[in-house]
């Protein structure tokens, strides 16, 4: 608990002083998805609810979110509300439908409805078709903060994901959360213990939706645009693996998988260049066309090697050496 308390206060002030040695507009990406795989793994790490829809929420809240900052005018933290409410009003539904069935049957009725938001944004003018919602402002901040300002903007989003881990936290240690998981790894048994596993797999639905909604909302207002790619099935695919390579079942594993699958989506090019000058090999060069190969060969090794992902065997690892520490008899000095 103490090594724990000290890394977290260390990820705290490298995160404050990050800005000045980072791009701050690659930082706020980084936690836009952190943020969604955080509240994808809600769902599947403690619930054991696999959602291949999880797109629907993160895209549609972003389109509710920047079409009133276009055309309504709103404020950005009035923005960020209303795309948490569009997405929580949509995990509602595509819940509520949902879990009528389990297993496969349950992720592919979440791919189906979702693909059934997408065709319906796709079909709205006022949302701009194939083009997406362009020119987004980013407004302020309660009407006092300027947000054009990428450095206020990230001190921003990182107080926003600080206080939705808080809440996913939280969740996870209260007594909602205990029965989450009593539902996850035994539902016959809970259900005879009298809960009402439907309404407990629900709002953890509702509040899962309504988190990956928030990284939606921040992420059109970081970049002042909202494309079809955000409610894409493929967006849902990429969670799942950053929630994976991360650690599924753990705190902030799903927050490292994402950097890891965003870090490397957009400098694999940059790493190939650097190869290719080093090595005098041109096809390097092409690494950044190869995005998908690479995350692909990445992810195997993931499952061949990592099966609790990064942070799941770094806790496993510790828990083995607190383990054998225990079961060490101490050495007793002579005469004592």
């Amino acid at each position: 608990m103490k090594n724990t308390r000290v890394l977290l206060l260390l990820a705290l002030i490298a995160s404050l002083v990050a800005p000045a040695l980072v791009y701050p507009v690659l930082l706020m990406k980084l936690l836009c998805f952190a943020l969604l795989a955080c509240a994808f793994n809600l769902l599947l790490g403690y619930g054991g609810l696999l959602s291949l829809g999880h797109a629907a929420f993160f895209g549609g809240a972003g389109y509710c979110a920047g079409y009133a900052l276009k055309h309504w005018g709103v404020t950005a933290e009035v923005a960020l509300l209303l795309g948490m409410a569009v997405a929580a009003l949509l995990g509602w539904v595509i819940g509520s439908l949902a879990l009528r069935r389990q297993g496969i049957y349950f992720a592919m009725i979440t791919l189906a409805l979702a693909q059934l938001v997408y065709f319906i944004i796709l079909q709205q003018p006022a949302l701009g078709g194939e083009d997406g919602l362009q020119s987004v402002p980013r407004s302020t901040l309660f009407g006092l903060v300027d947000l054009s300002d990428d450095r206020a903007l990230y001190y921003t989003f990182l107080a926003v994901f600080i206080g939705a881990c808080y809440v996913i936290y939280r969740t996870i240690h209260s007594p909602f959360g205990q029965v989450l998981v009593a539902v996850r790894d035994n539902e016959p048994r809970a259900t005879s213990l009298g809960y009402d596993v439907v309404r407990v797999k629900k709002l953890a639905f509702v509040l899962s939706a309504a988190l990956a909604g928030l990284a939606g909302a921040m992420k059109a207002l970081l970049f002042g645009v909202v494309t079809l790619a955000d409610i894409h099935w493929h967006l849902s695919g990429s969670v799942v693996l950053m929630t994976l390579l991360g650690g599924m079942g753990t705190i902030f594993g799903p927050a490292v998988g994402a950097c890891l699958v965003v870090l490397l989506e957009n400098q694999l090019g940059d790493v190939g260049a650097w190869l290719a000058s080093i090595t005098g090999w041109s096809g390097f060069e092409r690494l950044g066309d190869s995005v998908s190969i690479v995350t692909g060969i990445v992810f195997m090794l993931c499952v061949l090697l990592f099966r609790r992902g990064v942070v799941g065997e770094w806790l496993a690892w510790l828990e083995r050496r607190r383990s054998v520490g225990e079961r060490t008899p101490r050495q007793v000095a002579p005469g004592a």
